[in-house]
């Protein structure tokens, strides 16, 4: 049995902050790697082992138990797969905002920062935006893959969480896929 959404995320924001404070953003980032990829997030290492099938697997249970407002789609563009997540309403930032709860911190940012190392660990990398008020797209690829993300409406259409009259353009993070060089772009 899983935790709730909002057993956690108000702790965890906190956490967060505290250790922004004390360690600085170099400390919280080694935190979201060491504590929560790597230790916390171990079911999910092994699902993204096994590819798209176990990415699918992974999120579809995780976002349905979370009670998250979600799309996902595999897709193959010019002979490449690719995964696109949806995100309309993430549970835990939304409890954060409808609870006053921010901390000061960009607590969207822990998801890029435990999912990305635990997907090039199987083969992927991922290029990502949220908007700081529940909104985010996520599309993974094989780290060999070259390919830019699409532009919106490309490949999920119109359920493209860019598209929405909720997506909020001026207060986008954006955290762009590690390609075979093993380098971000950008």
């Amino acid at each position: 049995m899983m935790l709730g959404t909002y057993d956690f995320c108000g702790h965890y924001a906190w956490t967060f902050a505290w250790l922004k404070e004390r360690l600085g953003d170099e400390g919280l980032e080694e935190y979201w790697l060491e504590a929560v990829s790597k230790d916390s997030q171990r079911h999910a290492r092994e699902a993204f082992a096994d590819g798209f099938d176990g990415m699918e697997r992974y999120w579809g249970r995780t976002l349905a138990s979370e009670g998250a407002g979600w799309t996902s789609g595999r897709h193959v563009v010019d002979g490449e797969e690719v995964m696109r997540i949806d995100m309309y309403a993430c549970p835990s930032k939304g409890f954060l905002l409808r609870n006053g709860l921010g901390f000061g911190i960009d607590y969207c940012s822990h998801c890029a920062a435990w999912i990305e190392p635990a997907l090039e660990e199987a083969g992927f990398s991922a290029d990502h935006e949220h908007d700081h008020l529940g909104h985010c797209w996520w599309e993974i690829r094989a780290l060999e893959s070259e390919r830019e993300a699409s532009l919106p409406a490309d490949l999920s259409g119109d359920e493209d969480v860019r598209l929405g009259d909720a997506w909020s353009e001026g207060t986008v993070h954006r955290v762009e896929r590690v390609r075979s060089t093993g380098r971000r772009k950008g």
